[in-house]
C-alpha cells in the first residue's frame, strides 16, 4: 500500500474538522480518521498509470466499491491536481478491469488466481469473483463522468476506456435477452444466495430492461431485472452519450437508444403497488408478472435513486417508494434501540447498514434529519470511530466487517453534504 494522502486532502480534512467545531466533535473525529484511511491504507500502486483499490478487509477491488470510495475526493480534487491524479489512476484501473471481463464484479491486483477460482464460470487469473452485477458496469462510468465535470480533465477517456465501453455495450445489450446470454454461474457447495438456479437464474421475459445475476450485495437476484440497477444504467448511458458527443466527438446515438429501451422497460414492467395501493418502484421483476416489494441496503437500491441521478427526489413514484421501503412493509427494514434503517438478506436480521443510513441522509433535504443520522452513525461504531458493514440495532458492539472502506466514505460524503460541499453533477 502507498500513502496517497495529499496536502490538499489534508487541508480539506482540517477544513471539515473546523466546520464541525465543538457542536459536532464526534463527526470531526470520525471524518478525520475515515477520510484519510482510504488514501493511506486502501490504495496500492499498480504501475505508473494505475492504482488498485482494496475494498477493506478483503484483498480485492470491487468496481462498485472503488467508485464510492473515490467519489468524496472529487470535491477537493477540483483544486488539488495531485489528488486528481490519484482518482484518474483509479479510473484507469477500473476500465482496465472492465475491458478484461465486463461480467466480473471483483478483481485481483495481479493475475495471481486469488479469490473464488473453484466457481463454475469463465474465470481468469485476474478475477477475484465473477458474479455479474449490472451496477459494476455503471459505477466506473459515473465516476469517469463526474471526474470530468469536477476537474475538467478528459485524458481518462482513452483507448482502454473506449474498449471497456464497447464491452459494456455488448454486455448490457446481450442481457436484454438473457435466454441467449453466454453467462452462467455456479459456486459448488455454496449457500443458495451464491448460486443461480440452473446456473443461469430464474426465467425472465424480454422487457427492454437488462438482466443482472446478482445484487450489489453480491447475493443472487431472485428475479432477473433489478430495477434500481436498470434506472442507474439509463443514467450512465446518457452520460456516455454526452461524453462521446462532446469530448470524443464520436457517434452517441447508440447510447441514447439503449437508454430509451431500458427506460421504457422500467416504465412498463418495473412498477408495482404498495399496501396502500400507491404506485411504487419494485426492487426486482421478471417481466412475467412477479414483482418484489422490498429494498436492500446495498447501493444501487431504490432509496438511492436520486443520489445516483436516476430519478428526481420529488418524483411521486419515488416518494411513495421511499415511504414504503422505510417501513415494516419492507421485510429488510429494522428498528431498535440504536436506530432504524435498511438491512439486507446478506447479513443477519436486525442488523442495519451505515451505507444505507448515509444514503437516507443524502436523499433527505432536511438538515436536521442529516444531523440526526450523523449522530447515530458516530454513536454506533463500538468505539472504533469507523463505519462497519452492519450492526445490531440492539447492540452496536455486534457488527460485521471491521474495515469496510465503502461505508467509511459514505459517512464522509454525508458530512460533506451537511456542510453543502457537493460533487458537481453537470
Amino acid at each position: 500500500m502507498t500513502d496517497y494522502l495529499t496536502k490538499g486532502a489534508s487541508a480539506f480534512i482540517d477544513d471539515i474538522v473546523a466546520k464541525c467545531g465543538e457542536d459536532h466533535k464526534a463527526w470531526a473525529e470520525t471524518f478525520a480518521l475515515t477520510y484519510a484511511d482510504t488514501l493511506k491504507h486502501a490504495l496500492v500502486k499498480d504501475g505508473e498509470e494505475r492504482i488498485f483499490v482494496l475494498t477493506g478487509d478483503i484483498p480485492a477491488m470491487w468496481q462498485r466499491d472503488s467508485t464510492a470510495q473515490m467519489r468524496p475526493y472529487l470535491v477537493p480534487a477540483q483544486n488539488d491536481p495531485e489528488l486528481a491524479d490519484v482518482i484518474e489512476k483509479v479510473l484507469n484501473r477500473q476500465f482496465f478491469n472492465m475491458a478484461l471481463d465486463p461480467y466480473a464484479n471483483a478483481f485481483n491486483q495481479e493475475a495471481n488466481n486469488a479469490g473464488a477460482q473453484t466457481d463454475k464460470t469463465q474465470m481468469t487469473p485476474w478475477i477475484w469473483e465473477r458474479k455479474y452485477e449490472l451496477d459494476s458496469l455503471c459505477y466506473p462510468v459515473q465516476l469517469a463522468y463526474l471526474f470530468w465535470k469536477n476537474t475538467g480533465r478528459t485524458s481518462h477517456f482513452n483507448q482502454t476506456f473506449e474498449l471497456a465501453i464497447e464491452r459494456l455495450l455488448t454486455t448490457i445489450t446481450a442481457e436484454q435477452d438473457h435466454a441467449h446470454s453466454p453467462y452462467s454461474f455456479v459456486r459448488p457447495d455454496a449457500d443458495p444466495g451464491s448460486i443461480l438456479a440452473n446456473g443461469v437464474g430464474t426465467p425472465v421475459a424480454k422487457t427492454g430492461m437488462s438482466w443482472s445475476g446478482f445484487r450489489p450485495s453480491d447475493d443472487r437476484c431472485e428475479y432477473g431485472y433489478l430495477v434500481p440497477a436498470n434506472l442507474f444504467a439509463v443514467e450512465i448511458l446518457n452520460d456516455l452519450a454526452e461524453i462521446y458527443k462532446d469530448v470524443l466527438h464520436k457517434p452517441s446515438e447508440r447510447f441514447t437508444f439503449l437508454a430509451q429501451k431500458i427506460d421504457a422497460g422500467v416504465a412498463k414492467y418495473g412498477e408495482t403497488t404498495n399496501a396502500a395501493g400507491e404506485a411504487i418502484y419494485a426492487y426486482e421483476v421478471d417481466g412475467l408478472g412477479t414483482a418484489t416489494v422490498m429494498d436492500d441496503a446495498n447501493v444501487p437500491n431504490l432509496l438511492a435513486l436520486p443520489y445516483l441521478g436516476a430519478v428526481d427526489r420529488e418524483d411521486p413514484v419515488y416518494v411513495a417508494t421511499r415511504k414504503t421501503i422505510l417501513s415494516k412493509e419492507n421485510p429488510y427494514f429494522y428498528s431498535g434501540t440504536y436506530g432504524a434503517g435498511l438491512g439486507s438478506p446478506h447479513t443477519l436480521p436486525e442488523y442495519i447498514w451505515p451505507i444505507a443510513k448515509a444514503i437516507e441522509g443524502l436523499t433527505d433535504p432536511d438538515k436536521a434529519n442529516k444531523a440526526a443520522i450523523l449522530d447515530l452513525l458516530t454513536q454506533t461504531t463500538a468505539g472504533t470511530k469507523m463505519m462497519h458493514e452492519s450492526y445490531n440495532v440492539e447492540d452496536p458492539s455486534q457488527y460485521s466487517r471491521e474495515w469496510f472502506s465503502w461505508a467509511n466514505m459514505m459517512f464522509c460524503e454525508l458530512v460533506m453534504d451537511y456542510f453543502d460541499l457537493h460533487v458537481k453533477q453537470a
